[in-house]
């Protein structure tokens, strides 16, 4: 059996004083289908690149595999599909290439197209037959369904099931279930393997977080007795050194029972302390899912929003043709399709950033939109500078933040040394922080964590605002839509 040994691992990036893992030790047999779970900026993404090699970490890692990242980056990427393919897999052949490539439902005919013609999610399919033609290679999957719609989420977890030797990160628990036997997560303070996909996971994280709050509040009252009790030998202990002097104020030479007492006193105010501190350790690893909140804005209108026969070309291509659709006031209305069919200029043209080719769009009198944009590359910069430019509330800004896992230091760094998936929450703190009628979002959980995307669920159930958005993940879909639209 071929395996991953880490042991004793270590690891915090120069200038930080976030330790990313501490004295981690476990094990992972090379046949595991893993997937990875864990909250944003906790390190999945570091911990991939300590297997590659590309840092310096204390500890040991051995290995029997060879690793492999995915996205691979492709250095020329005119070349057509089949040289691609060749250029990762050199030993792969034409016939293993069409049988792989037929099992991710890609057309023969894109062998010999070139490879930056082809979408997103058929370069992630591309890619992921490259990989898996390499002999003895463990693959590294580092958020293949991001470019992925939700026919071609089915399409790819079905063939990676099929498959033997890879960590997947992944936040879509459903794409999780489908594929992995194995789950890897990265908690608070430690790491654990369960057996099982994500459900499994979850399932015997909910039974130990109930355990472990049963836990600290028995913790928490056994803490509040020991502060009590050490305020009170410190009392005692001053109320001692105050009789070495007589009522006069001259200095009075202690007897040695005086003297042991006080030392008693200190000693037992010290080891209680101590016992405090050790306990407090122990309150640590329940992870925080802390209630969101919203103020959206009422509007007297029953329809928010229509729009009529509306037409839309892009690079000369129709991507929208008669395209009607009405919004009503407290609908929260999916769009749902594959890659290219239009979900997100739907979006644009609700928020002014796009014109149609033709066709009406009648938005309610002063309707107020708050918008959240698939794309977090422009953030840069202070989240005060952001707040401020944004016209937010700064307090209810960071609360939002903090909340969803941000801790103070990463309050304070520049935006542009963010995750993915802490940018994405940049994105969602602002439109939580906006007051409005309408909100607007456009796949919002790209990169989002799990726990996250269960916060951001219950918000939207418990103040049900007016909202149309489009997102790939089936289970934030079932859970919140009132209604979906599929084109």
């Amino acid at each position: 059996m071929a395996t991953i040994k880490v042991s004793n691992l270590t690891f915090y990036y120069d200038g930080s004083f976030d330790t990313i893992f501490k004295d981690v030790t476990f094990e992972i047999d090379t046949k595991w289908k893993l997937g990875f779970c864990g909250r944003n900026g906790r390190g999945k993404t570091t911990f991939l690149k300590l297997l590659l090699g590309e840092l310096e970490y204390r500890g040991r890692i051995i290995s029997d595999v060879d690793f492999d990242y995915f996205p691979f980056e492709i250095t020329d990427a005119t070349l057509n599909v089949i040289d691609v393919i060749s250029q990762i897999a050199p030993e792969s052949q034409e016939w293993q290439i069409r049988k792989e490539l037929s099992l991710l439902a890609v057309s023969e005919d894109v062998m010999y197209q070139s490879f930056d013609t082809l979408s997103s999610g058929e370069r992630t399919k591309v890619l992921l037959v490259g990989l898996f033609l390499k002999e003895n290679h463990f693959l590294l999957i580092d958020e293949p369904t991001n470019h992925l719609d939700g026919h071609a989420r089915r399409v790819v977890a079905k063939y990676l099931k099929g498959k033997n030797g890879f960590i997947l990160v992944s936040h879509d628990r459903i794409f999780l279930d489908a594929c992995c036997d194995h789950t890897l997560s990265i908690n608070k303070t430690n790491i654990e393997i369960v057996k099982g996909g994500f459900s499994s996971w979850w399932a015997q994280t909910a039974r130990q977080e109930q355990f472990e709050r049963m836990q600290n509040e028995k913790l928490s009252e056994e803490i509040k007795g020991l502060e009590a009790t050490a305020r009170q030998n410190k009392f005692w202990a001053h109320t001692l050194v105050g009789e070495k002097y007589d009522y006069a104020g001259h200095y009075r030479s202690p007897g040695s029972r005086e003297s042991r007492l006080r030392k008693d006193a200190k000693r037992k105010e010290r080891d209680i302390l101590e016992h405090i501190e050790e306990k407090k350790m122990l309150l640590r690893n329940v992870e925080a899912k802390e209630d969101l909140d919203l103020d959206p804005l009422e509007h007297e209108a029953e329809q928010f929003l229509r729009l009529n026969q509306i037409a839309v070309q892009y690079e000369k291509r129709d991507i929208l043709i008669d395209f009607d659709l009405t919004l009503m006031r407290g609908n929260r209305l999916a769009l749902m399709g594959r890659n290219g069919t239009g979900k997100s200029s739907i979006l644009k043209l609700i928020c002014g950033e796009l014109s149609p080719h033709s066709g009406t769009i009648q938005l309610a009198d002063d309707l107020i939109i708050s918008y959240v944009p698939q794309d977090t590359t422009f953030l840069t910069g202070s989240l005060d500078d952001f707040a401020s430019a944004s016209n937010i509330d700064l307090t209810r800004f960071k609360t939002i933040l903090h909340k969803l896992d941000f801790s103070d230091d990463q309050l304070e760094k520049d935006m542009s040394f963010y995750s993915a998936g802490q940018k994405k929450k940049v994105l969602l703190a602002k439109s939580l922080s906006e007051k409005a009628h309408l909100y607007v979002w456009d796949e919002p959980l790209n990169y989002i964590d799990v726990i996250s995307r269960m916060q951001i669920e219950e918000l939207l159930l418990a103040y049900q605002p007016t909202m149309i958005f489009v997102e790939h993940d089936e289970q934030f879909v079932r859970n919140i839509a009132s209604h979906v639209v599929k084109l």
